[in-house]
């Protein structure tokens, strides 16, 4: 009894018993799970084949979200160089982005407004004249035979009275007027996407790469840092060669649409120069568009606008395309059109679109660190 107790008079209180758990036997633990038995080899190969059918599924349900944001990434890394050389000037990179941008975004609104109403009035001008054009084509006597064999003209001459008269046609083409909302709709939603991505990415860059190079070993970090700005280079250097090679043909269509008499020649210009910049389908869209032009004044002058627009586009991709690719990025002519054919195969569009800087870096890979090492040994 302590101090305290004894002048209270109180008696020391009972320590309290504690309580043991009562544990439950469950029985004996078995045998461990033979991992040399087939049900769990089948079963793990049916989990691993199961997750790998459901990452491809949401993989390929995602696969314009991976378009957008590589369509994104590929022009930031394009513009880099030219916001690069404002911010040497002695301007942060903020201020170099905006600039980039309000021009990006001027030479699109000089776009829209110098293209869009020539070509909504010179394809309602073309839908009105075709019927006579198609009858200026029977009186060829070639073309009148064929005729009298497939029928070719027949059948244009019925769909284009089917435009004239309603325009269900071209509603259909769509999928209705709904169809038509839906595209616009989708189409503006995926402009302003990518431009919205473009910014982030083409701001962030810099600090996009040094977080990256986080994740590399300290004693290659330099090297590796050196190779990646290189890689930036690259895709620049790509994105200028396509702007040279397709203000030279904005020029070529321009001039052969003054010499032609083509209204609006400038716009014509401006819409090459567009088609230009999407790999092998572009000058395919362009010389469509140029033809039809032309064919609206008439059939002669879109026989002559359409030979005169093969050849160039020959010139270009065999002689042209190939001596800029290989001084601005030190590709052989011959891989670049293997790449670029190649990545459309596979990505389309956008596969045109990056196939020939990746060629380009891959081939910087393989002179930097592959051969070096591959003559060490």
């Amino acid at each position: 009894m302590t101090i305290s107790e004894r002048i209270s008079g109180r008696a020391p209180k009972k320590a309290a018993k504690k309580e043991v758990p009562v544990t439950r036997s469950y029985g004996d633990a078995g045998a461990p799970i033979d991992r040399g038995h087939p049900f769990y080899f089948g079963f793990l190969a049916t989990i691993g084949a199961l997750s790998a059918f459901v990452l491809l599924r949401a993989l390929a349900s995602a696969s314009q979200v991976f378009v957008i944001i590589l369509v994104a990434l590929f022009l930031a890394t394009g513009l880099n160089p030219a916001v690069e050389a404002i911010r040497r000037r002695g301007t942060s990179r903020a201020t170099a982005v905006a600039i980039i941008f309000i021009a990006v975004l001027s030479l699109v609104g000089i776009f829209l407004a110098l293209v869009v109403p020539p070509l909504v009035t010179q394809t309602a001008h073309l839908i009105q004249i075709a019927p006579s054009l198609l009858e200026d084509l029977k009186s060829n006597p070639s073309i009148a035979s064929l005729n009298s064999q497939y029928a070719f003209i027949d059948t244009l001459e019925t769909k284009l009275s089917s435009i004239t008269s309603d325009g269900t046609l071209i509603i259909t083409a769509f999928g209705g007027v709904i169809g038509v909302g839906k595209t616009v709709l989708s189409g503006t939603f995926t402009g302003l996407t990518i431009l919205v991505l473009t910014l982030y990415f083409i701001t962030s860059l810099p600090e996009a790469t040094k977080m990256g190079l986080k994740l590399v070993p300290a004693s290659r970090r330099p090297r590796i840092a050196l190779l990646v700005d290189a890689i930036i280079a690259q895709v620049g250097a790509f994105v200028g060669s396509q702007i040279l090679i397709s203000s030279m043909a904005a020029l070529f269509v321009t001039i052969l649409s003054l010499i032609l008499g083509l209204p609006s020649p400038i716009a014509i210009g401006i819409i090459v120069f567009i088609c230009g910049l999407v790999p092998l389908i572009g000058h395919f869209l362009g010389c469509g568009i140029v033809t039809l032009i032309a064919a609206t004044q008439s059939v002669v002058i879109g026989v002559i606008a359409f030979v005169a627009y093969v050849v160039y586009v020959q010139i270009e991709n065999y002689v042209v395309t190939p001596k800029i690719m290989k001084r601005t990025l030190a590709v052989p002519g011959a891989v670049t059109i293997i790449a670029a054919l190649l990545g459309t195969s596979l990505l389309g569009l956008v596969g045109g679109l990056l196939a020939v800087p990746v060629a380009a870096s891959i081939i910087l890979i393989l002179e930097q660190v592959v051969i070096p090492r591959a003559e060490q040994r």
